[in-house]
């Protein structure tokens, strides 16, 4: 049964588990702030379900670094190329960012490539930071493969977001976060945590039928048995191929302007069947809106935009239109008092990390 955890003590509890397997405090802050927004916004699919899997694990099967070495390997005024070294993909996200919105704040536009670095959380975070800035905020990311080609079975590209978002008049940002994939891994691990099977069409098998077993698809994928279908579906009656599109931009500019690993080069395993860094790539853009236009005078016209949008005629049976970043946002409003809901799993891994780190000043909602 989920239970919720006030959001102080989550904060606490994962910065210092983090800080437990070695990542310097500071960074186990941005860390956490990352990993805990996908919760504020309802994103649960990469919030505190991904804490020990997808971090914890990795660091201590020596996939990925505690301590992140952000190297700048080229530069110019308006771009950088960074080395990662498989360090917190969270931190070097931050700070790559903050790279481009400094550059646009210089110079109108700033645009950072990143290599070998690791899973950076929700996409939205980052263009979200030059939002709050003024910008125009744009970033993406490889993946270890899951997506198939349009016709195809095979699972060639990463689930790989294309993130745009900027400031409006209202209360809060336009900000569109979304996989290039109609579904993405971290999604069907949440429907195996909580035993639901993923709806057909969003993942294929080598036969070229939809797949709905959760708990299956989640092994299949990692042996090739099953892809996630690209964004709009199985095939090309329901303009699969756009979705398939992108997810190959995406996969361009987060390897090639870095020189960096595409493909099945991020498989996540090695040659023998060992775990070994993912190595992955990211790109992040800014885009200074005062070099355009008065920063005022586009965000009303954004916000007259999404206004429009939501003020629509509706379609029968419907109550309200959105536009992107608002569910989100009203998510967080809900949630900022009653703090992140936790599921029986998480639960259990919480507890688990707790004790084998002796973090024995926590007591949790779900132990009374």
């Amino acid at each position: 049964m989920k239970m919720n955890l006030d959001w102080a003590t989550a904060a606490a509890f994962i910065e210092d588990a983090f800080v437990g397997v070695g990542v310097p405090r500071e960074d186990a802050k941005i860390c956490t702030d990352v990993l805990l927004e996908s919760d504020r916004r309802g994103i649960e699919s990469h919030g505190c379900n991904r804490f020990k899997p997808i971090y914890i694990d990795r660091i201590r099967a020596g996939i990925q670094n505690p301590v992140t070495n952000f190297e700048v390997v080229k530069e110019t005024p308006t771009t950088a190329v960074v080395d990662g070294h498989d360090g917190m993909g969270q931190v070097i996200g931050t700070r790559a960012m903050q790279m481009a919105i400094d550059k646009a704040s210089a110079l109108g536009m700033g645009m950072v490539a990143v290599r070998n670095s690791c899973h950076y959380g929700i996409a939205g975070y980052y263009s979200s930071m030059a939002a709050k800035a003024g910008m125009i905020g744009i970033t993406g990311t490889n993946a270890r493969p899951s997506i198939a080609p349009t016709f195809g079975v095979e699972n060639m590209l990463g689930t790989n977001p294309l993130t745009i978002g900027f400031p409006t008049d209202e209360e809060f940002i336009f900000n569109l976060d979304c996989a290039t994939s109609i579904t993405q891994r971290g999604k069907i691990e949440y429907y195996d945590r909580i035993g639901k099977d993923t709806p057909a069409g969003m993942v294929v098998g080598r036969d070229g039928k939809p797949k709905t077993d959760s708990h299956a698809i989640l092994r299949e994928l990692n042996t090739g048995e099953a892809a996630l279908a690209p964004l709009g579906g199985i095939g090309e009656e329901l303009a699969g191929y756009k979705g398939y599109g992108y997810a190959t931009v995406v996969e361009v500019l987060s390897s090639a302007l870095a020189c960096g690993n595409y493909l099945k080069m991020l498989t996540g395993i090695g040659e023998h069947g060992e775990k070994v860094p993912y190595h992955l790539g990211h790109f992040f853009i800014a885009i200074d809106i005062r070099a355009f236009s008065g920063l005022e005078e586009f965000k009303k016209t954004a916000g007259n935009i999404m206004r429009a949008l939501r003020a629509s005629r509706k379609a029968p049976g419907q109550d309200r239109i959105y536009t992107a970043g608002e569910k989100e946002w009203l998510v967080f409003q809900e949630r900022k008092e009653t703090g992140v809901p936790i599921n029986d799993a998480v639960q259990a891994e919480m507890i688990e990390v707790r004790n084998e780190l002796g973090l024995t000043q926590y007591t949790f909602p779900w132990e009374k």
